[in-house]
């Protein structure tokens, strides 16, 4: 933009620019536009400078974000304007402010005609720059021919036809009838053969619009493209200008390839064999290098190739070439070149005989598969899916297994999905199937599909040498005091069944198996509870004659589940109830199972689907059906009527709408029907996530899952050495409940609930007798993602539902809308979002409200979003840990306190509670045995990642008091952690059992003098 000579419009942007804020920019602008506008009203008085210049001043406001919407015919009158400067103007200025509907573009037409057509060839650029960047069906009609006959004119310079070019290509987008195929593919075929390279390249550009719809009419342009392949591999008469990093125009080999690939092969045994040597000496000149701008642009080259390659099904020679390339290509450090490398992989699994030679980098993919870049990680999981055959299943499905416990969040679900679908399809038997599922529930029993599950009990249904083997393993899965509850149910239903197989192992009696599946009942859903009711008249069955002490064992849960909420529970009890009591008829009433009709899994229908997508596809469906469905709010609701498939992602947070079934539980010979149509049932990769665990428990029972309290913090967090303090809401949730004013009273102790999410990630944090407020965490580095899960307990819905994050300073937070109604025996989920600030041992406070009847409850409950969950564990050796000890030196960077009412403890019983919350303890570090050392990274947006160590000193005959010694290069983080491990050690909370290595064994060394004396601490050592 040329403002030599426009004072008026130097002056107006300086004084934008000087504006101090927006306020003063608006009020700038808006005085301008008055002035503008004012200006135009008087038309007849204003020179064609002074046209120009306020014109100049409308683009530049309405660059600023501005709405202008006047002057748009003082704009497009410019273009009729005899001399540049003002012609130039108005091109610009309507190219810019109008669309190719305005009706002002019709005014124009002629004068935009007669500059194409023209002699002027600064005015036909003009005229050709604006049409080609408004376009439009009007444009299009009444200008195509004349731009087709500048771009095969050979009296214009190629600054015009270049121009021309892709002018026509806009227009043909816009409307295709305006190119006749007849009569212009001899046309095409004609400019190909253009010596200007910039000409070239714009043509280039028209020809792969012109193939992308029609390529029958343009074989005669396939051999001319070959040659430009050719011209430009050897470098022959490519001018400095189009070279580029010492590559001969990289834009023009790129769209040329893209050209040949429309084409569906190549015929002339002369063209195929040119054309291959082009491509063979792309694949063997291209490199990794250190330049990122050469490497960008031979790689675009490089990748064009392989597609063409994989296109013309090449040799295999060449193929093997180009996967040898790419094997190259996944190896490199460049993050870009390897999901590049990854994906071309992936597409020539489509050509035949190469899969073979794509093994040989099996180990490199494998690798992949733990890049910190998820787009990386998830081409690579795709690579691997489809390179899976009968040879390589195993190691593959192996390594999945292995990966999945600590793959993110937002891959497990498809992992497990495609770690289901290859070990069915290729298991080399069946025993190893059973493994694979069995393993797959056990490390992501959230992200299974109950389908997986179903698919499972069907083969061990109709293959009756696998029943004992699966029985065995059931039981075996049984044993650990971790199991989640899809594990529950496919062991209840396989025991069920066939546990009689077992009974001449220890451990496998009906009253052995009775008592562990009877351990986990109070703490499962009421689908599960069905299936344990009904695995329980099975055991029954299998007992006869009946064991007296289990068979009242039993009969006691039947009648206790007579009465339960759940109709479907409460039918199931009484009629084993009823049934049980018919003695030796029992076994011919409770028969088992009938085999499952021969059908083809859902699971390899999927595999074989070719419409499966890829993540980013999968997200972008997910979105549109979100849109679709309008909800108002971003909670989840999930009905009573419990979904097949679970409904959110623990890590990333994304909601999935889930289909309901028409009823929560299966009644017997239901189930067998169920578990058959399971084959058509399982929900696609991209539609559905699997169940979390059902972090209410048993809302519609007696019992929630609420496991140990793991440790307890201290009730009034003092000030840091900023003078943060808690806030008023805090202090309101620190306050018993009893003195809120509520008439309805919680179930269970709200503290201990608070204080046990302190140290573990999923759990109740509130009930009463409406509601069961529970959730689950996932922590990475400084940010946090909170799911709370609302759940109603009553047959009535629950109004005026309101949910209000109070944060202390240190965290910012985001919760997702709340539904003002909760209805009957629903669960709601809501996402809250976290992010630590900097360091501080303040409480975040979540104000609850809800109204039951006439009755209103109020609650304010601590959130347990921590100091200690933006912790890492770090271990360090002796060489790492005392350098950095020794750096920080003294306050405020180094705090010492001698702690004085510590609960005794011995020193291994310390070290777990200090593992409790994060602090990675490294025995033998400090040799004397006395002393414990520790190491932690903290993560917040301030501090980023920054290590904290910590230095015990004990003394072994007063376990009452110790000495502490905190250090990083943070003062408010050495105070607040110092005083957050001093919480602990004052108020002990029971820790996890987890007992330190012999080596770290108490010896009397201290005395207690040399605790009360900084002084004493070992001047060499720390």
């Amino acid at each position: 933009m040329a403002l030599s000579g426009m004072r008026g419009l130097s002056v107006f942007i300086s004084d934008v620019r000087n504006c101090q804020n927006k306020e003063q920019e608006r009020l700038r602008v808006d005085k301008e536009l008055g002035n503008i506008r004012t200006r135009f009203k008087n038309e007849k008085g204003l020179t064609p400078y002074e046209k120009k210049k306020y014109v100049w001043k409308m683009l530049y406001i309405y660059m600023l974000g501005y709405d202008v919407d006047f002057g748009h015919m003082e704009a497009v009158s410019l273009i009729s304007a005899p001399k540049y400067p003002e012609k130039q103007v108005g091109y610009i200025v309507t190219s810019c402010l109008l669309n190719e509907n305005h009706d002002f573009l019709r005014l124009v037409i002629n004068t935009v005609r007669n500059d194409i057509i023209g002699r002027n060839e600064t005015f036909q650029c003009l005229a050709l720059t604006m049409v080609g960047n408004i376009g439009g069906r009007e444009f299009a009609e009444s200008l195509a021919p004349d731009v087709q006959k500048l771009l095969i004119s050979s009296s214009c310079r190629p600054l015009v036809r270049k121009k021309a070019a892709l002018c026509l290509l806009r227009l043909y987008r816009k409307n295709p009838d305006v190119v006749n195929v007849d009569g212009w593919s001899d046309r095409m075929s004609q400019l190909l053969d253009e010596r200007d390279l910039g000409v070239l390249t714009s043509v280039m550009s028209l020809l792969v619009a012109l193939v992308s719809n029609n390529h029958d009419a343009y074989w005669s342009c396939l051999p001319k493209c070959v040659k430009i392949l050719e011209r430009l591999a050897r470098n022959h008469d490519v001018p400095q200008e189009y070279t580029y990093y010492g590559i001969p125009s990289p834009w023009l080999q790129v769209k040329t390839m893209r050209a040949l690939q429309y084409f569906p092969t190549v015929e002339d045994p002369n063209t195929r064999r040119s054309l291959f040597e082009v491509l063979q000496r792309i694949l063997m000149g291209t490199d990794v290098v250190k330049n990122v701008n050469k490497n960008n642009a031979s790689h675009a080259v490089l990748f064009e190739a392989l597609a063409l390659v994989m296109h013309l099904d090449a040799e295999k020679e060449m193929m093997s070439q180009c996967v040898a390339l790419l094997g190259k290509f996944i190896a490199v450090r460049e993050p870009n070149i390897r999901y590049l490398g990854l994906e071309n992989m992936t597409r020539m699994l489509m050509v035949t005989d190469v899969q073979d030679i794509i093994k040989r980098h099996q180990a490199q993919i494998i690798t992949s598969l733990k890049d910190p870049d998820i787009s990386i990680r998830r081409r690579a999981l795709d690579l691997l899916y489809g390179m899976c055959d009968v040879t390589n299943a195993k190691d593959i499905v192996e390594e999945l297994l292995q990966y999945l416990s600590t793959a993110d969040f937002a891959m497990r679900e498809e992992l497990a999905l495609k770690a289901a679908i290859l070990a069915e399809k290729f298991a080399p038997d069946l025993s190893w199937y059973v493994d694979v599922i069995l393993q797959l529930i056990d490390k992501a029993g959230d992200f299974v599909s109950d389908d997986i599950w179903y698919r499972v009990v069907q083969f061990v249904t109709n293959n009756e040498d696998l029943q004992p083997y699966a029985a065995v393993k059931a039981r075996e899965y049984l044993d650990k005091p971790a199991l989640h509850e899809t594990m529950v149910k496919v062991s209840a239903y396989i025991l069920g069944e066939y546990s009689h197989l077992l009974s001449r192992r220890p451990g496998c009696g009906p009253k052995d198996i009775f008592n562990i599946l009877h351990e986990k009942l109070p703490t499962v859903s009421s689908t599960t509870v069905a299936i344990l009711l009904s695995t329980y008249a099975k055991i029954l069955m299998h007992t006869q004659p009946p064991d007296p002490e289990l068979q009242q064992q039993i009969w006691a849960t039947f009648v206790k589940y007579e009465s339960f909420i759940d109709m479907e529970i409460q039918q199931r009890a009484v009629e084993y109830f009823a049934l049980s009591k018919k003695g030796a008829a029992l076994i011919d009433i409770l028969a088992e199972m009938p085999k499952f009709p021969e059908r083809q899994s859902s699971l390899l229908r999927k595999a074989e689907d070719p419409e499966i997508d890829t993540a980013e596809q999968s997200a972008l469906k997910l979105r549109a059906q979100q849109q679709q469905q309008q909800q108002p709010s971003n909670a989840l609701v999930v009905t009573d009527q419990r979904p097949v498939n679970g409904a959110i992602h623990a890590s990333s947070l994304s909601l999935v709408k889930v289909p309901s079934m028409s009823s929560n539980t299966e009644v017997n010979l239901g189930e067998h029907q169920k578990l058959s149509e399971a084959n058509d049932t399982l929900s696609k990769v991209d539609g559905q996530s699997s169940p979390p665990a059902d972090l209410l428990g048993d809302i519609f029972g007696q019992l929630a899952i609420e496991g140990p309290a793991a440790s307890s913090v201290s009730a009034e967090p003092t000030s840091g050495p900023g003078g943060a303090s808690p806030r008023a809401a805090d202090a309101l949730a620190l306050a018993p409940l009893a003195e809120q004013s509520n008439t309805v009273q919680p179930i269970g102790n709200v503290s201990e609930r608070f204080h046990s999410l302190c140290f573990k990630d999923s759990g109740v944090l509130y009930e009463d007798s409406n509601i069961q407020i529970g959730l689950k965490a996932d922590w990475r580095g400084h940010h946090g993602r909170i799911v709370l899960f609302l759940g109603n307990k009553n047959t009535s819905p629950l109004v005026s539902v309101q949910a209000l994050i109070l944060p202390p300073a240190h965290l910012k937070m985001e919760l997702s809308l709340v539904p003002e109604t909760i209805p009957p025996r629903a669960q709601v989920q809501c996402p809250l979002e976290v992010v630590n600030l900097r360091p501080s041992r303040d409480v975040a406070v979540l104000d609850f409200s809800y109204k039951f009847g006439t009755t209103v409850v109020n609650v304010k409950l601590r959130l347990p979003a921590v100091l200690n969950k933006f912790l890492l564990p770090v271990t360090m050796t002796a060489e790492e840990f005392f350098p950095q000890w020794r750096s920080l030196a003294g306050p405020p960077l180094k705090l010492q306190e001698v702690i004085r009412g510590v609960k005794p403890l011995s020193l291994p019983e310390m070290a777990n509670l200090f593992n409790s919350f994060q602090l990675s303890v490294a025995p033998g570090l400090d040799p004397n045995p006395n002393n414990l050392v520790a190491s932690t990274t903290f993560f917040s947006e301030s501090t980023r990642a920054m290590v904290c160590l910590v230095r015990i000193e004990t003394d072994p005959s007063d376990r009452t008091q110790l000495r502490m010694t905190v250090a990083s290069g943070d003062a408010t983080l050495t105070f607040e952690m110092k005083e957050f491990i001093k919480d602990h050690l004052v108020t002990i909370p029971t820790a996890p059992p987890a007992p330190l290595p012999a080596a770290s064994q108490v010896q009397p060394a201290v005395s207690p003098t040399a605790l009360t004396d900084p002084g004493a601490l070992l001047v060499g050592l720390l």
